[in-house]
């Protein structure tokens, strides 16, 4: 969850190679009249993806309508993975790979991963060759979702820990919890196909964007082993914050930068 679509992101996951036709050139055209950026990309992907006319030609009116075009052809690409994606649960975005790749760098075989919040459920499929992976999130749909991509036995509705089976109290060396963060004042400024096509509830972190990091952050000491750690993604300028609310908790933060993605994650250790 969190922060709106960067097309930057977007458009590293669309790139199909097809030979150019006049079709092609006319789709791209009606995609850029609709306001999408990467629009021959775009063209490519539905062309491809599409089994038929009919069908190609029903995408695109749902395109040029804003929906995103992940849950139009039903997956998004996400650290190696095709991730089903389904309407009306949040897409996940390139930038939270960075996410993936510091929780890689933690684990060791047979280590607990959680993903908390965990929408489509994208951040556990990317970790479940390295850790034994469960996931939770507070909305059916997502949770459904999410059990597209996980094991279904391992993904569990509720809020945040309570939907957790009480036998991983203190067993799990990393949860990840991508937390919604954009606050509240800033969602309307969101791209629109953020703001009207994914559940507010995934974008909205509060007057500060931080709410949900707080309480992740209170509770999840109780969960993790003494080695454990969190992470969080969050923006620039949210990083210091989402630090000190991390070693108020009795974590001890760091913060790291991915230049390439643009991301920021901060890492909370235990100091059991």
């Amino acid at each position: 969850m969190a922060e709106h679509p960067d097309a930057r992101d977007r458009a590293a996951r669309r790139r199909v190679t097809e030979p150019r036709d006049h079709g092609h050139d006319r789709l791209t055209a009606q995609l850029r009249r609709a306001g999408c950026v990467f629009a021959e990309d775009e063209a490519r992907l539905l062309r491809t993806e599409a089994p038929d006319d009919d069908v190609l030609e029903g995408w695109v009116r749902r395109r040029v309508a804003g929906e995103p075009l992940e849950t139009i052809v039903g997956w998004a690409e996400f650290s190696g993975h095709r991730v089903v994606v389904e309407p009306g649960v949040f897409v996940p975005r390139r930038r939270t790979e960075a996410l993936v790749d510091v929780a890689r760098e933690l684990v060791r075989t047979g280590a607990v991963v959680v993903d908390l919040c965990c929408g489509s459920g994208a951040i556990g499929r990317a970790m479940a060759d390295v850790a034994t992976v469960y996931a939770a999130d507070v909305d059916p749909a997502a949770v459904a979702c999410a059990r597209r991509n996980l094991p279904p036995d391992r993904v569990f509705h509720g809020d945040l820990f309570d939907a957790l089976p009480a036998a991983l109290r203190g067993r799990i060396d990393v949860v990840c919890a991508n937390t919604p963060y954009v606050p509240t004042a800033a969602v309307a400024s969101m791209p629109r196909e953020a703001r009207e096509r994914e559940p507010r509830a995934t974008l909205d972190g509060g007057p500060d964007g931080l709410d949900l990091q707080r309480r992740v952050a209170t509770e999840v000491t109780r969960w993790l082993t003494p080695t454990g750690s969190l992470l969080v993604e969050t923006s620039a300028a949210q990083a210091d914050a989402a630090a000190a609310i991390m070693q108020a908790s009795g974590l001890r933060p760091r913060i790291h930068h991915d230049d390439e993605r643009d991301a920021i994650v901060v890492i909370g250790s235990a100091q059991g």
